[in-house]
């Protein structure tokens, strides 16, 4: 019976090769429908670079086209929200951002309910604590909130830190119960996805009517018109 050498390097070329064929599929073919990268196009990107263009990340045209300015500002946004700092606007990222990948499916029902009563909330501290504010000092009063949610010095919930015993005013007086407008809606949904006018801010107060010593000696990261926002 004829015996047939098979060749050592021949075998590890096939293998190498089948694994490269793999990796592909995988991670570039299969979940290329699933995430915008480099040279992406379609609405998608647009979404992404208008959303980054209003939170300040990205100062190129809103063209649909995911190049090296879009690629550098989705980094800049994962750094700052915690994530994968790859450049690629993966299921997680475009989550952060507020996006449903066309791809990625319906989310259930429970995490949507979440996700609304969240917003709400949100909504009505902002309306409670800063309808007369600008709308950028809006959206930095909701980023205090979810600033207090990733400290460990606060509960990691939203509804947590809100109703925490003294922590805003507008709980203690049950303006925290009032209807929010639209105005308020949105900057909620801008805070939630991931734009901090605060600076990273844990405290805001009003100086004209502070009496506190101790939020005086706290650094501070910004003023936004009648409120001092610090760390």
């Amino acid at each position: 019976m004829r015996k047939f050498n098979i060749n050592k390097k021949a075998i590890v070329v096939i293998t190498l090769a089948v694994m490269l064929f793999l990796t592909y599929n995988i991670f570039f073919r299969d979940n290329s429908k699933a995430l915008s990268k480099y040279g992406s196009r379609g609405n998608e990107v647009t979404q992404i670079q208008t959303k980054l263009k209003r939170w300040g990340y990205y100062t190129g045209s809103v063209d649909g086209i995911y190049g090296s300015q879009t690629v550098a500002a989705v980094k800049k946004f994962q750094s700052k929200n915690g994530l994968t700092v790859d450049g690629i606007a993966g299921k997680n990222t475009l989550n952060a951002m507020g996006i449903t990948s066309s791809s990625s499916g319906s989310s259930s029902g429970s995490s949507s309910t979440s996700n609304s009563t969240d917003l709400n909330l949100l909504a009505r501290l902002i309306y409670g604590e800063a309808r007369g504010e600008s709308y950028t000092g809006q959206v930095a009063v909701g980023a205090v909130v979810l600033n207090r949610v990733r400290s460990s010095k606060f509960p990691n919930t939203i509804s947590g830190v809100i109703y925490q015993s003294g922590a805003f005013d507008a709980v203690k007086d049950g303006q925290i119960n009032m209807a929010p407008d639209s105005t308020a809606k949105k900057a909620a949904q801008d805070a939630l996805n991931g734009w901090d006018p605060s600076y990273g801010a844990l405290y805001y107060f009003n100086p004209n009517t502070a009496t506190s010593a101790w939020i005086w000696s706290r650094p501070l990261t910004v003023v936004i018109g009648n409120h001092r926002f610090c760390k």
